[in-house]
């Protein structure tokens, strides 16, 4: 009987354990933070846009990112029979999310004073947990 490692278990094939998916979405979430994170700084310190608009445009490239890389890596089981559907569920949970992002921004830049960058790190660790149990136990199995 073949032993599988702890390796091909975190990062091959399909699962439906939690754990697993977790740390999955773990990487998946911090590439798409690498993807929101970069074009925050770039549409903001090079286009000229107001942060906030800025951080409204990343957030949404980072949240295509990651409902690529969760449907295919991720979660992989839809609770939906048309992609559409879980989209747009995937979605409506992400703009909850691009609420809280763009909130917690502009508390933390405009009410506390904190370089816009640095709340964009606090605003992703707190919307990050809202996103993964959201999408867990609402779009997919």
């Amino acid at each position: 009987m073949k032993k599988i490692g702890l390796f091909q278990k975190l990062f091959y094939g399909t699962t439906d354990k939690l754990l697993v998916q977790f740390v999955r979405y773990f990487f998946v979430g911090g590439f798409a933070f690498v993807v929101d994170f970069g074009l925050l700084y770039i549409l903001t310190e090079y286009a000229g846009l107001h942060y906030l608009l800025s951080a409204t445009l990343s957030f949404i490239a980072g949240l295509l990112v990651n409902y690529i890389i969760s449907c295919i890596w991720v979660f992989g089981n839809s609770k939906f029979k048309s992609r559409i559907v879980e989209f747009l569920f995937f979605a409506a949970i992400g703009v909850v999310g691009l609420g809280l992002n763009d909130f917690f921004i502009w508390l933390f830049t405009d009410c506390i004073g904190t370089h816009y960058m640095f709340s964009k790190i606090v605003a992703a660790a707190l919307v990050y947990l809202w996103n993964f149990f959201a999408r867990k136990y609402l779009v997919f199995r």
